[in-house]
C-alpha cells in the first residue's frame, strides 16, 4: 500500500467543496430532502444527522488535543499516515462516485430521527448544526498548522483499538464525509 501523505491544504480544499455542496443540498425541496430510495436506506436529511453525531463524538477531542499541543514555527506540513490508520482511513473513503462497502451504522452513530414530526424548522437546526461542526473541523485543521501535531493522540469514536494523531484524525473525517456524499449522490439518483 502506498503511503497516504496528508497535508492541511488539501483537507481544507476537499472540506470546502463538500460544505458547498451541502449549501447547495439546503436549496432542495423539503421532498426531496426526506424521501428516502427505499425504506432501508437513509434520506440527506437523515445522512446530515448522521455525519453531525458523528463529528460532535470528536468536537471536544480535538479541542482538547490542539490546547494541549505545543505550537511550532515550521508552519504546514505534510504528514505521513501510519499503517493501521491509513487502513481505516481507506476503508472509509469512496472509490470514484462509488462507496466501497456498505457498513452497518453503530447505534450511537445513527441519526434517530421521526420521519413524520421532520419539519422545516428542525431540518434547518440540522444543517445549521452541520455548518456549526464542519466550521469547527476546518478551524481545527487551519489552528493545527501551528502545532506540532505528532506530539499526542487522541481515541477515535469507534474505540480505544484505533487512536490518531490530528491529521490523520481530520483524514478520517473527511473521508467518512467524502463517502456520505458519494451516498446523497446516490439518494438524489
Amino acid at each position: 500500500m502506498a503511503k497516504l501523505i496528508l497535508s492541511p491544504e488539501n483537507q481544507i480544499q476537499r472540506l470546502n467543496g463538500m460544505l458547498n455542496k451541502v449549501r447547495e443540498l439546503q436549496e432542495l425541496e423539503l421532498s426531496q430532502l426526506v424521501t428516502a430510495p427505499n425504506a432501508k436506506s437513509w434520506n440527506i436529511v437523515e445522512v446530515l444527522a448522521h455525519l453531525n453525531k458523528s463529528y460532535s463524538l470528536y468536537e471536544e477531542k480535538i479541542d482538547a488535543a490542539l490546547a494541549q499541543l505545543p505550537d511550532t514555527d515550521s508552519g504546514s506540513q505534510e504528514f505521513k499516515a501510519r499503517p493501521w490508520q491509513q487502513f481505516a482511513i481507506e476503508g472509509q473513503r469512496p472509490k470514484g462516485k462509488k462507496r466501497k462497502w456498505k457498513m452497518k451504522t453503530l447505534k450511537r452513530f445513527e441519526p434517530l430521527l421521526e420521519h413524520e414530526t421532520l419539519t422545516k424548522e428542525k431540518i434547518d437546526a440540522i444543517f445549521d448544526s452541520f455548518f456549526q461542526l464542519h466550521g469547527h473541523l476546518k478551524e481545527a485543521i487551519l489552528e493545527s498548522r501551528s502545532k506540532d501535531v505528532s506530539k499526542l493522540k487522541i481515541t477515535s469514536a469507534i474505540g480505544p483499538i484505533l487512536k490518531f494523531y490530528l491529521p490523520e484524525a481530520f483524514e478520517f473525517l473527511l473521508s467518512h464525509m467524502e463517502r456520505h456524499m458519494v451516498q446523497i449522490d446516490e439518494i438524489l439518483g
